[in-house]
């Protein structure tokens, strides 16, 4: 049986502490990344086309094929590619590039008792994505880690994509980075490929921030280098879902929506939550079904061997219950009493509400990003967006008359905390418009 039973009935929350919960993703390859992100600080270069040699099998120490993919062959993928994905690359990246335009904009300036604050957002002046490569293929993720880049206005956006075992970038992950106007890919994968991009090496200026999704060692670079670069989204890491399966939910949805994301492979999540033991029962055994017939059977049994669940819960709030402990990537809710449980959703990194929104849609094209937070840390962070390509800045404009009135404060707290210069910036400034009011009083008297 591809799902594992996990029966909490007569179990009360909270979860926490009786769910089972995969080991964390950066325990085993801690020392391995630290030792790469070391050796990419001190070598550069030198040390990329080595790790991309040891753990990609390709050599990118030539010209051909050197570390950068020449930008005239990411234009010709365009052409290379068949005209229908052409065009539903296209779709997706308008449809993208549409929902984060909407999403949100800044507020206006704050006014209080003359102390005007603006809010001023910059963009970062350079982006690194990455995208998965190697064995599979993510143009996809290409789109969904530019579009927001683009939107917040980002002026250089570089890609990084592991090479295939012939050192070549596949074309329909070209044709992605040329739809969204990037002519930097760089044909290197892993750690060393964060690193690159974190601190620059001779071929790879460094960036400012980097998103994408990746393997272990790629989040866990991510980790690492967290501060000497910025990093969006807290944990983009192997793919999560949770399906919430209520009344009526149709079993052959659901069991194929757990192996959607079952199907990226090892180390990732997938959970049947339902108060339905009938439900639980068909959607295993449709799931058993799938996994035999699957291409892709290795992987979704590795996936499922550690982290495939049916849980047996009590009701609709313990399910739900269930889901906020987990903090899924993906929370799928199906069964006539889908809608109803939208307002219990605590910690998620994306919703799918109703039979007819399954994850896979909003993997591709339904405009919000595909980029989330794995590992729990949905229950801080959030999907990937343009404010994550931005700098906010608070510009601070005060009046003389704002200073007179609130300024004491100031002296108050500086002198508290025994900071005299802090209170002094105030004094010199109270006594200078002391000096401009009795020179108004003079000219007035006159």
């Amino acid at each position: 049986m591809s799902l594992r039973v996990l029966n909490l009935r007569g179990t009360p929350p909270p979860y926490d502490q009786v769910l089972p919960r995969p080991a964390d993703p950066g325990v085993d390859v801690h020392d391995a990344v630290a030792e790469i992100v070391r050796r990419v600080r001190l070598e550069g270069d030198a040390a990329v086309i080595e790790f991309t040699r040891r753990y990609d099998g390709v050599d990118v120490s030539g010209p051909d094929p050197g570390l950068r993919v020449p930008p005239e062959e990411i234009a010709a993928a365009r052409q290379r590619i068949d005209p229908d994905l052409h065009a539903a690359l296209q779709t997706a990246y308008a449809r993208i590039v549409a929902y984060h335009a909407h999403e949100g904009t800044p507020p206006g300036p704050f006014e209080s008792q003359g102390v005007s604050v603006d809010h001023l957002t910059r963009p970062v002046a350079r982006a690194g994505l990455y995208a998965p490569g190697g064995r599979a293929r993510y143009p996809s993720t290409v789109l969904m880690c530019a579009a927001p880049a683009r939107v917040a206005g980002v002026g250089d956006v570089v890609l990084c994509v592991p090479p295939a075992a012939d050192g070549k970038v596949d074309d329909a992950t070209l044709a992605a980075a040329a739809i969204a106007g990037i002519t930097e890919v760089y044909r290197i994968g892993g750690a060393q490929a964060v690193a690159a991009l974190a601190f620059g090496t001779a071929t790879v200026p460094r960036v400012d921030v980097i998103a994408g999704p990746g393997n272990s060692y790629v989040a866990e670079a991510k980790r690492q280098l967290s501060g000497v670069v910025g990093v969006a989204s807290a944990f983009a890491g192997p793919s999560e879902i949770v399906v919430v399966a209520g009344h009526l939910a149709p079993p052959e949805f659901v069991a194929i929506d757990l192996v959607v994301q079952a199907e990226h492979g090892p180390d990732g999540l997938a959970w049947l939550v339902s108060w339905d033991e009938g439900i639980l029962a068909a959607v295993s055994a449709d799931v058993d079904r799938i996994v035999a017939a699957s291409p892709r059977r290795a992987d979704l049994e590795a996936t499922l061997a550690t982290s495939g669940i049916a849980c047996l819960v009590d009701g609709p709030a313990a399910a739900m219950e269930v889901a906020n402990a987990v903090a899924p990537e993906h929370l799928q809710l199906i069964g006539t009493d889908a809608e109803g449980l939208v307002d219990q959703v605590q910690r998620a990194g994306a919703v799918f509400i109703g039979p007819w929104s399954p994850a896979s849609f909003g993997d591709y094209i339904a405009g919000p990003n595909h980029v989330l937070p794995t590992n729990r840390t949905a229950r801080f962070s959030s999907a990937l967006r343009p404010d994550d390509f931005r700098t906010h800045i608070h510009a601070v404009t005060v009046t003389p008359a704002a200073l007179k009135a609130l300024g004491p404060a100031v002296v108050t707290l500086a002198g508290t905390e025994g900071l005299p210069a802090h209170a002094e910036s105030i004094n010199r400034r109270l006594d200078a418009l002391a000096v401009l009011d009795s020179l108004v009083d003079v000219d007035e008297s006159i």
